[in-house]
């Protein structure tokens, strides 16, 4: 009886320890998007007052016939939109001239009559400018009215600008101190349970199914049959958290079956798959529909690009976070200031994730069209969408050269060092997982031939004939 109130109070104290972590990381981020959209407001009120200033410095300068920079650019300006009008009119000039020749007896009269008119219409235009030089002309007698005026006008919005970045700046530090306190009230209450959490777990018998220390994913005996083929036969192995993990074998030897196994594509025909969740839950994936994998912190990509070719590249990011939303259906259904407070940071989010892919430029962009290692990479970007424990890859190198299997090289140890995610992969690129595994599985017709480092891999004589092809 007290371990079932135990195990109840586990499951209690668990879902208001992640409610809270929630909670905590939501507010966080927030206020992170916040700060970036007042700076970005405070730094447009500067822009426009600097521009207002030099409208009135430029207003200033023509008012007493002062030369500089801009009233040089004023003119020139003028002067490019009346040459511009007469251009237009020339040209209406020349194509009337040519119809009319295709008419004319005596074409001699017509084309002294069109240089006539052509000479008339480039006298004008000098004219103009002239008149625009005449009229604009540094007078130079007013220069110290004017200096006097353009002083006072520049310490005025200067010392506006000084108040907007005073008042923007106590409104961050004000804002960023009230957001501290709510994440310091919120640590405590998560250190609380915590506490309780882990010292009811070290008091209950939790059960881990036998996983070992260190161990994320646990397959034993697994086993998958169509009918009389066996696709997979009785396969155990373990992988490790922060690994990279590889699954190597040759076609048909039933590498993608395991990884539709693992994320319940297929149910198992027999065996048992183990998944650590976090340090306290350890789930059985067996009971467990596809939908649910995602949520117990395992993605993946597949061997063909299965974008949203509809979408534009950060709205398909934002398709992988419909997990992470907790709004309700009402909330959703009303759009509440929480939904928007919630899209605001899932789309920093996806900015983040595509900044840090080296995919920044294509945000807006629709997959359709785009390179095919840019499309690899977009699907590897939107599984980082769900902050999950375990990636795994199906044949990330499949049609790339060898300059865009370098870089999948890099980004694959980044995650896996910068997100502290575990990354499962099946690859037939032999120089990919040589270079990035830390342990390789090697399989043949279902069946494990071998598991250990690369190096032991490459020197082990069941591999080398069954899947390198030597005698």
């Amino acid at each position: 009886m007290a371990k079932m109130i135990n195990n109840l109070l586990i499951k209690v104290y668990q879902r208001i320890l992640i409610h809270i972590e929630d909670k905590a990381k939501f507010k966080k981020d927030y206020a992170e998007v916040v700060i970036a959209r007042r700076k970005s407001r405070t730094e447009k009120r500067v822009d426009n007052l600097k521009e207002n200033l030099n409208k009135e410095i430029l207003a200033k300068a023509l008012k007493y016939g002062i030369q500089n920079d801009l009233t040089e650019t004023f003119i020139n300006e003028k002067i490019k939109k009346t040459e511009e009008r007469f251009y237009w009119k020339k040209r209406a000039l020349k194509a009337s001239f040519s119809r009319e020749l295709e008419k004319a007896q005596d074409k001699t009269i017509l084309e002294n009559e069109f240089n006539e008119k052509s000479l008339i219409l480039d006298n004008e235009l000098n004219q103009e400018i002239n008149d625009l030089r005449t009229r604009y002309a540094n007078t130079l007698d007013n220069q110290e009215q004017y200096s006097l005026e353009v002083k006072t006008i520049e310490n005025k919005t200067a010392e506006k600008i000084k108040k907007i970045e005073r008042k923007s700046v106590d409104n961050l530090e004000d804002y960023q101190e009230k957001t501290d306190n709510k994440l310091k009230r919120l640590e405590k209450q998560a250190a609380l349970f915590r506490d309780k959490l882990f010292s009811l777990a070290d008091q209950t018998n939790i059960k881990d199914y036998g996983l070992e220390e260190g161990v994320i994913l646990k397959l034993d005996n697994l086993t998958m049959r169509f009918g009389g083929l066996v696709a997979v036969d009785h396969l155990s192995f373990d992988v490790k958290e922060g690994e990279i993990f590889g699954l190597i074998g040759p076609n048909g030897a039933g590498k993608t079956t395991v990884f539709n196994c693992i994320t319940k594509f297929y149910k198992p025909s027999e065996g048992k798959m183990y998944f650590r969740k976090n340090k306290i839950d350890t789930v059985f994936l067996n009971d467990y529909k596809v939908h649910q994998i995602i949520k117990q912190g395992i993605v993946r990509t597949f061997q063909n690009v299965e974008l949203i070719w509809e979408l534009s590249v950060i709205d398909n990011l934002l398709v992988a976070a419909h997990t992470l939303f907790k709004t309700g259906f009402f909330g959703q259904l009303l759009h509440t200031r929480k939904l928007h407070q919630e899209e605001l940071v899932l789309r920093k989010k996806a900015e983040n994730v595509l900044l840090k892919m080296g995919l920044y430029a294509y945000k807006d962009s629709y997959p359709l069209g785009l390179p095919y290692g840019i499309l690899k990479k977009i699907e590897l970007a939107r599984t980082l969408m769900v902050e999950p424990k375990m990636i795994i890859l199906d044949e990330p190198a499949a049609g790339l050269n060898d300059a865009e299997t370098l870089e999948l090289a890099k980004i694959i140890k980044m995650i896996r060092d910068e997100e502290k995610v575990t990354i499962f992969l099946v690859e037939h690129d032999m120089g990919l997982v040589m270079d990035i595994c830390d342990t390789v599985c090697a399989i043949s017709f279902g069946k494990k031939l071998a598991i250990g480092t690369p190096k032991e891999i490459q020197e082990n004589k069941l591999v080398r004939d069954a899947y390198l092809g030597e005698e």
